[in-house]
């Protein structure tokens, strides 16, 4: 293990000479990402339904930036639904070459905010390839960060992943994409991975939970990896067992936390609670869809889309032209290729893949934060805003009203939820938020929280003057948030709760906090 993890630390220092020579432009990067994607998937049902060799020819032979208008008037854009129903679910069914060569042997579940029926993301040999390459740059990406001891890199990765134990659907197997991954990890790699595979394989989140605390004494952590919920759930079970102060009394040389999923800062508070001494966090952007970026350099404000490995980036500005109130993608919205965007503005983004996804609508919004980096930040979902009446309320305003609030009211918010509701002839939000301290002054959170969202957005200041007439606050444990999770089989792996609900998830929601007994109105 000594031995591979000095390779490891040579490769890191040359990884950095290899980086900091001249790379092709992002606009280049991504014009033969395309080729590639086009070239290997021509003879599928898709490409030749769609013409991409010629598509292909206007790449290699056209006048520059004419093939991303052939691209955009010839391939239609797509969401899940539209996507799965006339081509996905032939693959699903076992036919080969429909949107990618070969038949696809793995599918990830995802429901991305845990609110719906699973979807089928397909996981192809090139995308599993892909993941595995994008990670591995990720680790070398470490070599940036100059304080970390050298011997780190004998230490163990903690990886809470979903189970690797995948369900056999007779044509294919199917689980969540954590598990697909974990389950086709390196050689190289395994002697530092941990659970390991056994406790990897286990469905049942809360024994996998209690598997690992028993042992985790044994280990010698010095990366952990996961969404912070869960992370933060298992590392709290850990003190408790052992009956320590913090997560450093047991792996004294933890010093990585690389997360991602959802935003860390509602989590950081709490987090930091169990920690000895900081820790380096990284972002990462791994959707089923895919590994789209990762933070690059200590302290840096967004991640790097991964411009060169397997998926071809699009983006729609994230406004009233393109989009309904319900965030819904109206018929011709303008899409942009990355040299097209512009710093600060809010984009949909849209996904071609080496797992044939095309012009795929994946759902998240983001920003660019430096623009010839390709660095971003995420800043929600198009379905997880609220616009009841034009007050644009983004999950970035969300995140970072309640870190405001909690900070100001020195609270540890870890979940929190708010829906759009009717109030008389207008509108109000209900927020539900998830707190950890006792006795919390009701009032006082929803006035500072109510002035926050005003401060950050002027829209909502606006709206509130006219038909937002009112803000209600419930405040509720941790723990039934976890609990909704559970009922809807939905505990851990990449799972995560929603932010917003819509209503026909409001009054689910709201019912079964009355029958768990946690409201009583």
């Amino acid at each position: 293990m000594a031995l591979v993890g000095s390779l490891l630390k040579k490769g890191i220092h040359f990884s950095n000479i290899v980086a900091n020579r001249r790379k092709a432009s992002l606009h280049q990067q991504q014009k033969k990402t395309l080729a590639k994607l086009l070239a290997k998937a021509r003879y599928t049902e898709f490409g030749e339904k769609y013409n991409f060799d010629e598509l292909l020819s206007s790449i290699l032979f056209g006048d520059k930036g004419a093939f991303y208008e052939e691209y955009k008037k010839n391939v239609p854009i797509y969401d899940y639904n539209k996507i799965f129903n006339e081509w996905w679910h032939k693959s699903l069914e076992g036919e080969k070459d429909v949107c990618w060569p070969g038949q696809i042997k793995y599918y990830a579940l995802s429901s991305g905010t845990s609110e719906a029926a699973s979807k089928h993301i397909p996981v192809t040999k090139a995308m599993s390839r892909a993941i595995q390459k994008t990670s591995i740059r990720q680790i070398l990406s470490l070599g940036h960060y100059k304080d970390l001891p050298p011997d780190l890199y004998e230490k163990g990765f903690l990886m809470l992943s979903g189970s690797t134990n995948l369900k056999d659907q007779d044509k294919h197997f199917e689980g969540d994409l954590s598990g697909i991954q974990i389950a086709q990890i390196p050689y190289w790699f395994r002697p530092y991975y941990k659970p390991g595979q056994k406790i990897a394989a286990q469905q049942d989140w809360g024994l996998k939970l209690e598997e690992i605390t028993k042992i985790a004494k044994e280990w010698d952590i010095g990366f952990i990896v996961g969404v912070p919920a869960w992370i933060q759930l298992l590392m709290e079970k850990i003190i408790a067992y052992y009956n320590v102060k913090t997560i450093h009394d047991i792996w004294p040389n933890l010093q990585v936390f690389a997360h991602g999923g959802v935003s860390f800062e509602p989590y950081r508070k709490g987090f930091e609670k169990l920690l000895g001494r900081p820790l380096y966090y990284i972002n990462t952007y791994l959707a089923s869809e895919g590994f789209i970026a990762y933070q690059t350099r200590p302290n840096a404000p967004g991640m790097d889309l991964v411009c060169d490995n397997g998926i071809f980036f699009e983006f729609i500005p994230f406004n009233e032209k393109n989009f309904d109130s319900d965030g819904t993608l109206l018929a011709h919205p303008e899409t942009l290729m990355i040299d097209q965007v512009e710093e600060g503005k809010e984009y949909a983004l849209l996904l071609s893949t080496c797992a044939g996804a095309w012009r795929y609508l994946i759902g998240d919004t983001v920003k660019f934060v430096d623009k010839s980096r390709g660095e971003i930040q995420i800043t929600g979902r198009t379905k997880h805003y609220l616009s009841l009446c034009g007050e644009h309320l983004s999950v970035d305003n969300m995140n970072r009203a309640i870190d405001l609030v909690a900070d100001e009211m020195s609270l540890s918010v870890k979940e929190f939820t708010v829906s759009g509701i009717e109030y008389g002839t207008m509108f109000a939000h209900h927020w539900y938020i998830g707190v950890e301290e006792k006795n919390v002054d009701t009032e006082l959170l929803k006035k500072k929280l109510d002035a926050k969202l005003a401060e950050l957005n002027d829209d909502y200041a606006v709206e509130r003057r006219h038909a937002l007439q009112e803000v209600f606050v419930t405040i509720l444990p941790n723990e039934a948030f976890y609990a909704w999770m559970k009922s809807k089989g939905k505990l851990g792996g990449q799972n995560k709760f929603p932010r917003v609900f819509k209503s026909y998830l409001h009054d689910d929601w709201n019912n079964f906090l009355k029958t768990e007994g946690y409201i009583t109105e």
